[in-house]
């Protein structure tokens, strides 16, 4: 994980970005990472997403007087061909993972990208945009199931009586 997303991530920025300055033109990379908040039971992927978001947020300092921007998109549970990887049951889950009580498409992934890459995002860099239906504010995600102890917890806060 860290290989392939931190550092082949951070190889493919090096590469665009020399490219960008022996041609003396601008340029704008939007990295994919995961959302931070409540995803759970891949923390191997979550620790290099999060140093994708550092070294973005470092670059975009960094190469703003090469006419670079670097931002990030945080997508939520995005429907995509990979999403029958999952088992049924997390599948039907995952659209409740957010308050719109959806799943997004690839299409807002799309939409995203390409607001922050051109020029309606002229303005913006080191930042994360997270495309999640409100997710982050909302709860938690279970890429491989709730965990038996977390799911015991949660029935036993939800069994207590009310003390209003």
């Amino acid at each position: 994980m860290i290989n392939t997303n931190l550092n082949g991530t951070w190889h493919m920025m090096q590469t665009a970005a020399k490219r960008w300055c022996g041609l003396g033109v601008p340029g704008s990379i939007v990295n994919i990472v995961v959302v931070q908040q409540g995803l759970h039971g891949v923390a191997h992927t979550r620790a290099a997403r999060a140093g994708v978001i550092a070294v973005s947020e470092a670059v975009a300092v960094e190469w703003a007087p090469h006419r670079i921007r670097v931002n990030c998109i945080g997508p939520g549970a995005i429907k995509t061909e990979g999403w029958g990887v999952y088992p049924r049951s997390v599948q039907e889950k995952y659209p409740r993972t957010n308050p719109t009580m959806r799943a997004g498409s690839p299409w807002d992934i799309a939409e995203a990208c390409i607001y922050l890459a051109g020029p309606t995002g002229g303005f913006i860099t080191g930042e994360l945009l997270t495309v999640d239906g409100g997710g982050q504010h909302w709860g938690e995600i279970w890429t491989n199931g709730k965990p038996e102890y977390f799911a015991a917890a949660t029935r036993l806060w939800d069994d207590q009586d009310d003390p209003d």
